[in-house]
């Protein structure tokens, strides 16, 4: 279903950038969604040709919108809603190689470290 009028919390979700419409729109509000560069509020219109800087926690998207829908449908269908710049492919593949090649220090101990765990963590810098 395209619509020509879709706020911006709703397309991201739409777009699959989120897993739920209320965390698109708390990042909006928080300020980690931009167009233009400019920070937006939830209910700001998306438009064919808007450029995006998306921060969803996990990643960091520059991407322009392409199609606007309200509908969230598979992923393939989602991916035609937006246009990747080349810029950012190649920044989330570099963060993407940093994760894999130096791994949080804290994400092999399970539950409250102890207090040889919370030593190896003061040592390795964490």
């Amino acid at each position: 279903m395209e619509k020509e009028n879709v706020r911006i919390d709703k397309w991201l979700w739409a777009a699959r950038f989120f897993k739920t419409r209320s965390l698109a729109a708390e990042a909006v509000d928080r300020g980690r969604v931009r167009i233009g560069g400019e920070p937006v509020k939830p209910a700001r219109v998306v438009k064919l040709g808007d450029k995006l800087a998306i921060d969803n926690g996990s990643d960091r998207w520059e991407v322009e919108v392409v199609g606007v829908s309200d509908v969230r449908g598979p992923a393939p269908v989602a991916r035609l809603l937006y246009q990747e710049t080349e810029a950012s492919v190649v920044r989330r593949e570099h963060d993407k190689e940093a994760r894999r090649l130096y791994p949080e220090p804290g994400t092999t101990i399970k539950g409250r470290p102890t207090k040889r765990d919370r030593r190896a963590l003061d040592r390795a810098g964490g």
